[in-house]
């Protein structure tokens, strides 16, 4: 009989995250038709999704999400839209893997616009792992420093997503609502439904923004 004793397996550590300093409300809505064959639980369906930004740790995704959502900015130079995420859709869904969206120009993935222009917005940090689901990362171009107005929520942990693509903020509320979201992807990542934001805009913190929630 060995004498040593037995050394307890290493717990993974439960993941912290940076100090939430932005709330931020997407209304959204999924209108998959009446001959879609969904169930009718989810063909017509709204709900509200609440995130928390990482202002501090990264400052200019954290502030062109928060614009894009308070519509604050007026006319974007390169697109001549609305800068706004407003009646924008969640275009890519794959279940088990992501949510994204923030194409508020062609609504498929393949445009947007920053509110400073024709910059682009850089790799502010890589502080944050994708260590949890529900974290809020800049979509970028398969390039560093090529960040825009789209953006994923994980919806599992991601970690070979780490040191590519900048987490900037959490989803506070609203995670069973993504989960009915995350139902309605494909493979592809072709959604089953048209889900779209019909409302967003900054909120008020709130004193438990900031009191680590583990998932």
């Amino acid at each position: 009989v060995p004498l040593e004793k037995a050394v307890p397996p290493l717990m993974e550590p439960k993941p912290q995250v940076p100090k939430v300093t932005t709330r931020i409300f997407f209304k959204v809505k999924i209108d998959a038709g009446r001959e879609s064959g969904l169930e009718s639980g989810l063909a017509e369906l709204t709900g509200t999704l609440v995130f928390g930004l990482f202002g501090d740790i990264a400052p200019k995704a954290s502030h062109n999400f928060a614009s894009l959502a308070r519509c604050d900015q007026g006319t974007g130079v390169l697109s001549g839209k609305p800068l706004c995420y407003k009646n924008s859709i969640f275009h890519h869904i794959i279940p088990g893997f992501m949510i994204q969206g923030g194409d508020f120009v062609n609504n498929n993935g393949t445009g947007g616009e920053t509110v400073f222009g024709s910059e682009l917005i850089e790799d502010e940090t890589f502080q944050v792992d994708h260590n949890r689901p529900y974290l809020l990362s800049s979509s970028n171009k398969g390039r560093p420093n090529s960040n825009g107005s789209q953006f994923f929520i994980n919806m599992v942990k991601t970690p070979w997503l780490n040191g590519k693509h900048v987490v900037f903020g959490m989803v506070l509320e609203g995670q069973d609502f993504l989960k009915k979201i995350e139902s309605l992807g494909t493979s592809t990542g072709k959604p089953q439904a048209t889900v779209a934001i019909i409302d967003c805009g900054e909120m008020s913190l709130t004193a438990n923004d900031n009191t680590v929630k583990y998932w």
